[in-house]
Order: C-alpha cells, then sequence, then structure tokens
C-alpha cells in the first residue's frame, strides 16, 4: 500500500526531521559538558541527555524511514467528480444533521483538531470514491452512523 501524502505534509515532515537533528546536536553539546564533571554514574545530566538522544535517535530513524517510502500526491486533479486524497470534504450525521468538514490526507499528517482527517482511517476510507449527495456508514466507537455527503472540493 503506498503511503500518500501532501507536499505541505512532506514539508513538515522535513522541517520535524531538521529540527530534531538540531535539537540533537544541543543534547549531544550538553552531555559532552556533563560527562567533563566526572562521575557519569550519579551525574542526572548526563543521564538525562544520553536518554534523550536515544528518544531523539528512535525519532529521526522513525522520520528519516518515512520520508524514503512516502509518495508526495503533487498531481492531484482539481476537477473530479467523485472523493479521493486531498478532497476537503464536507459530510453531515444523517441522524443529528451535524455537519463536518475534513481535508483528506495521509496518515502522516492527519490532525483532527486542525481538520485533516487521515483517508486510512474507517471514516476517512468510508469516503473515498463517493459523490455529492451519496451515503455511507460507518462503524464508530459510539455505533454505526450514517454520513451524507454535502460538498466537496480541492
Amino acid at each position: 500500500m503506498m503511503n500518500y501524502i501532501t507536499p505541505e505534509g512532506f514539508e513538515a515532515l522535513n522541517k520535524e526531521l531538521e529540527d530534531l537533528w538540531k535539537e540533537r546536536g544541543r543534547v549531544v553539546d550538553a552531555v559532552s559538558e556533563a560527562a567533563a564533571m566526572g562521575d557519569r554514574s550519579e551525574n542526572a545530566e548526563y543521564i538525562y541527555g544520553k536518554k534523550r538522544l536515544r528518544e531523539l535517535d528512535s525519532k529521526i530513524r522513525f522520520i528519516s524511514k518515512r520520508i524514503n517510502t512516502v509518495k508526495i500526491a503533487d498531481n492531484i486533479v482539481k476537477d473530479k467528480d467523485e472523493i479521493l486524497f486531498g478532497a476537503v470534504v464536507t459530510f453531515k450525521d444523517k441522524a443529528t444533521n451535524h455537519q463536518l468538514t475534513f481535508h483528506l490526507v495521509g496518515s502522516d499528517e492527519a490532525d483532527i483538531k486542525n481538520g485533516k482527517l487521515s483517508i486510512d482511517s474507517p471514516i476517512g476510507s468510508a469516503l473515498v470514491n463517493l459523490k455529492k449527495g451519496d451515503e455511507t456508514d460507518v462503524m464508530t466507537p459510539g455505533g454505526k452512523k450514517t454520513y451524507v455527503i454535502v460538498d466537496f472540493h480541492y
């Protein structure tokens, strides 16, 4: 399965990686200073610094691998008549008429609070290939919900 990402999401991943490398440099300097103080077994700054380096290295490895495996979806066709990756979709709960709007993005950039829904999520995948006015049933933690597509655009 191909992991798609928007150009903005790819840029954000690269920025995060750059920031992690900068932080890692600062932590390496701090660990070196702490190590120069002598006994490392009781040196909290040294112990914490080494722990933080392991965390940073793990995150750097993870993001580096993701950057190498994602495909940038920069050629999204703007005049599609159905919902696909990159669409901004407005839909409503058929029972309550509560309306929601989300941008369908890859899992690496999903952020519900900022209106970005993973296309791999249950709701996101249920919206794919639908058209305005279509209905879809989705199993949610609160039970089965029926959503109606109000509108979408790219």
